[in-house]
């Protein structure tokens, strides 16, 4: 079955674009995607600050998590169908603003109550945003460097991960956790100051209406990449939003261990980026298998090398090499979404946020029925089979399609 590469930029805007220009583009899109991943993770290395500061469990600050990964899952394709007629530019900085506003009410939130709402409403603009600025960076790159782009979008996810987290870690521990959100809303300013400047307004794809999207998001290639990313993925945030209280209770070293622990999911995962985008370019959706198959090996390797500080630092950044799926499904809904390319690119980032609720509800589950915190490898291991099998349909529907093409083809010979 052929797949085309999405709409690209008008030739004489994304054509007249030095590499310099290129560069600040995508410098302010993970720049943006920076301060998405700080905010999103935030609330896991900040576990043991919320819980003594809201007066709350591990599993019920694991429901904020929860809550903003729900509010992506509601705005990626909201926002996205909404804003299918508008400009790339206009949209980006408008979801822009909106973050600002939603961090800056998460760091005000006065009860546990209060913030279940404003973290739902934080993430809203999430998946929408970095739907609109992977196809941005892939308007102006090469055809053949797809994976590339959409990788550096993402960088900044990674980058949260890596430096992000474990700063916004120390930072509640020696002031207060909810500066980490008010920082969050000012880098969120500072990035849609540098598109406003930065970002010309003419890199646009074909414009489609709201309708249309939806009419061309009915297929089912689409729904398997998507449920390959909620369900494979819940792997690593079920182990990841609990890795502050296993540190403390399993492993049993100081709070000041975490952030380094943190930045172990972060090592892993600039480096899994970098791997995904080269193992799109060059084994299209075959990569999935070779993430998802790593991924197992190492959540079941987790309860054991929880134990002791040198082990757990690398199974994080074992773990975090999951983030190779980023790039190899985001490439992928862009090639088999058709026409829904706002759409497809947006609920990718819904379908991560669908395993970034799933992994550390199933997990606070084990955790409360008694298993203990390194259960979360177990349970995480069992999703990301789940997310091989997906994957084996897809390409099985895959094979079919291209089976379909070629008796087609041959009989109009």
């Amino acid at each position: 079955m052929d797949v085309a590469p999405p709409p690209a930029a008008s030739p004489s805007v994304a054509d007249a674009l030095t590499p310099r220009q290129i560069g600040l583009i995508l410098f302010a899109l993970t720049l943006g995607g920076f301060a998405i991943g700080t905010s999103e993770f935030a609330s896991m290395g900040l576990m043991p600050n919320m819980v003594a500061s809201l007066g709350v469990t591990e599993p019920q600050v694991g429901h904020l998590i929860s809550a903003y990964a729900l509010g992506v899952v509601v705005g990626a394709p909201l926002l996205a169908i909404l804003g299918a007629g508008w400009k790339r530019k206009t949209l980006l900085l408008a979801l822009m603003g909106f973050y600002v506003l939603g961090n800056l009410a998460s760091a005000l939130g006065p009860t546990y109550e209060s913030l279940l709402v404003f973290r739902f409403i934080a993430g809203l603009p999430h998946g929408a945003y970095f739907g609109v600025a992977a196809l941005t960076a892939v308007a102006i790159s090469p055809p053949n460097k797809r994976g590339r782009a959409i990788s550096l979008v993402m960088l900044g996810l990674t980058l949260a991960i890596l430096i992000g987290n474990p700063l916004a870690t120390w930072l509640g521990q020696v002031i207060d956790w909810r500066w980490v959100f008010a920082f969050v809303a000012l880098i969120a300013l500072v990035t849609a100051t540098l598109l406003a400047i930065w970002l010309p307004t003419g890199i646009d794809g074909a414009r489609a209406h709201p309708l249309d999207e939806l009419r061309a998001f009915n297929r089912v290639q689409v729904w398997q990449a998507l449920g390959i990313g909620a369900i494979g993925f819940a792997g690593m945030f079920c182990v990841f939003s609990y890795l502050a209280p296993t540190m403390l209770d399993v492993t049993r070293v100081s709070p000041a261990w975490i952030p380094l622990g943190l930045a172990g999911f972060g090592v892993g995962g600039v480096i899994g980026n970098f791997v995904g985008g080269w193992l799109f370019d060059r084994m299209q959706l075959r990569g999935v298998w070779i993430v998802l198959a790593w991924a197992v090996a190492m959540l079941l390797l987790f309860p054991l090398m929880a134990q002791t500080l040198p082990t757990i630092l690398l199974a994080t950044v074992g773990i975090g090499l999951m983030g190779a799926l980023g790039p190899i499904l985001q490439s992928h809904l862009m090639d088999v979404a058709g026409e829904a390319q706002t759409l497809a690119a947006a609920s990718h980032h819904a379908a991560f946020n669908t395993a970034n609720a799933l992994g550390p509800w199933l997990g606070g589950m084990a955790i409360t029925a008694g298993f203990g915190w390194t259960s979360t490898g177990y349970v995480g291991a069992a999703m990301a089979v789940a997310g091989l099998l997906i994957y084996a349909w897809a390409q099985q529907t895959l094979r079919a399609g291209e089976a379909a093409d070629a008796v087609a083809c041959e009989s109009s010979r």
